[in-house]
Formats: C-alpha cells, structure tokens, sequence
C-alpha cells in the first residue's frame, strides 16, 4: 500500500490541503475544533510528513550536528538533555556525532554534518581541530559548550566559570582547616583553569608551600593511578581536589585500598556534580558546573543565529556552585599542621 498523503489527511478531515499545511507547521490560525479534526485524521492514517520535501521547500534541514569530545564523560550526559530540550521546543532534532572516536580512526570530524546539511553545529567539550571548525563556522552557524578555548569568528561559546568553581572547592577545604592539598589536574583550557585557579587561591591563603599538583588524563584509572602516588607516602594531603568527578572516583577507590577513611582521613573534592557524585555510597562532595543550564543557553545561542545570522561570537559563563557532601570534613587532629 502506498503510504498516505496530504490530499489522504484533507479528504478524511473534510478540509483542505492548505489548511492541513497550516496545521502541521503549527500555525495559530486555525480554528480548534479543524485543528483536532486533522491530527485526529493524520494519526488515524499514520501520516508522517515528508521531511525531504519540506527541506526543499524551506532550504532547512532542521538539523543540527552536535559534536560531542567524549562519550564517557557523565557531565555532558546533562548538558545534551539540556541542549535537547530547547531545541526539541525549537523544532530541531539532534545528530549526535563522537570526536573521539573519529578522530581515532581518522575520520572528517565535522565534514559529515555538512553532507548532510545541517543547520547548525553545536561542539561539546574540547576543541577539535580549530582550522576544521573555522571552515564550519563560516558556513553555518556555531557554537561550543562545555571548553574555554579560542573559537572561530562568529562562533559562540557557553561554558562554566571554571576558575571560580576551583577558588570555591579550595576554599571549602582551607575553610575546613585543610593546609596540606593536592590537584589532580586535567587538560585543555578547562583543565589549565582550573589548576591556576587551584594555585591562585592556595598561595592567596599563604598555603603555597602546601599546595600540590600532579597531572592526570581526566578519568577513572588515571585518578587511581595519580592518588596512589600522592597518598603512599609520610607528609600525604590531608585533600584532595580532583579536575572531575570521574577521577574523583579513582581517588576515592586509591584510599580505600591504602587503608584511609573519607572523610576522617583524606577529603575528596569533585567538579561537575555528575549522578556519580550524588549516588548514595559515593556522595561526593563536589563543583555543580550547571551543566543543564550551559546546554540551554548553547541551544538558545544556537537559536538565536538562526533566527539571526552573522554578527561577532559571544561568551556566556554560567555560575558553577558548590555541593557540600559526605566526601569533606575537617582534617584529623594528627594530621593537621
């Protein structure tokens, strides 16, 4: 059987083809009682309207290419479904695509969306190629989320105020009476953010000579791996503030195995407040990077160069806020000084 068309859902409604269009584009100036008297004859004929055509016909795809660093990172689990929501409102469907992986195997990280005709494209987390997405940015519009590095002209950015979020987990531990404190640290901007901002603060409490960093790869294994280091010795943090709440868990893991207690041995901070760090035997104390709220603005961004295009890029830093867990505490009296 051929699948049903416009003519089919007018015929069946007792209207027009005009007034089904109207319809299905969500149009306001329909009558209610036409408007269910369609959908109700649509769902009934299982109509689905042709996608290809209406591209066509308004030289949009109402697509938009969202390129995402790495799949395994929880944090952009939150800042996809806000990034979904308002542009799922928008009408707009999103094609999902892992730079990782492509840039692993070798593959065109952004050529793809352009195939397809995209609307747009939102980048999340670390920057590909700049040169690659310069050529994007030209072309249609752009914006990143989620990474603080230099973005082409015209490009937008919506990220959280990294440095802020690290002046407040340290604080939090000086304040608990932490004087001896390690930075497992990350990379990119993000990472050199947020162990600058780490440094900053400790040498602003005079505690410089306490302040420790050591570089880790932003996962699980390489938080274990870089804990065990900076715990298997006399003179170990009493703290520990970790670039993301995924090392976190190593760290936590590396002090159990070690034999000490958190919070009365060791303290652990996070950053980003994934669901990791709110699931009941972790509790982490942790950085809410407000990653919901970075996917709208990225979505409204998004929106707004569509309905607008052209005009200079724009920075939107979304205020990150601390979530006081069970993972902090003051330290013990032995191990103060």
């Amino acid at each position: 059987m051929r699948p049903p068309t416009i003519r089919d859902v007018a015929d069946q409604a007792g209207v027009s083809k005009s007034l089904v269009s109207l319809v299905l584009r969500g149009s306001d100036q329909v009558r209610p009682e036409k408007r269910d008297a369609v959908l109700r004859a649509a769902r009934e004929l299982g109509y689905r309207p042709n996608a290809a055509a209406r591209s066509l016909s308004e030289q949009r795809t109402r697509t938009v290419g969202v390129l995402l660093n790495d799949l395994r990172n929880p944090w952009f689990v939150d800042l996809l479904d806000g990034l979904n929501s308002l542009l799922h409102a928008g009408g707009l469907h999103m094609l999902l695509a892992d730079a990782r992986l492509n840039r692993r195997t070798g593959h065109d990280l952004t050529g793809p969306f352009l195939d397809l005709q995209a609307d747009g494209l939102v980048v999340v987390g670390t920057l590909p190629d700049p040169a690659a997405l310069g050529a994007v940015a030209a072309r249609v519009p752009v914006v990143v989320a989620g990474a603080r590095e230099t973005v082409p002209p015209g490009a937008d950015l919506v990220a959280g105020d990294d440095e802020h979020g690290a002046r407040l987990a340290t604080e939090h531990l000086i304040a608990l009476g932490h004087r001896r404190i390690a930075h497992i640290a990350g990379y990119g901007a993000v990472g050199e953010l947020r162990r600058r901002s780490f440094e900053a603060t400790m040498r602003a409490h005079g505690l410089a000579d306490g302040a420790r960093v050591e570089p880790g790869d932003m996962t699980e294994e390489g938080g274990y791996r870089t804990a065990v280091r900076l715990l298997g010795h006399p003179g170990r943090p009493t703290a520990v503030f970790a670039v993301n709440d995924i090392a976190s868990v190593g760290v936590l893991s590396a002090a159990a195995e070690l034999g000490l207690r958190v919070p009365h041995d060791l303290s652990v901070v996070g950053y980003d407040n994934t669901s990791i760090a709110r699931l009941r035997h972790v509790w982490l104390t942790t950085v809410d990077a407000a990653g919901h709220e970075v996917g709208r603005r990225a979505a409204r961004c998004l929106l707004d160069r569509l309905e607008t295009p052209g005009g200079a890029g724009r920075v939107h830093l979304a205020v990150p806020t601390l979530e006081i867990r069970g993972t902090t505490a003051p330290p013990a009296a032995d191990l103060r000084g």
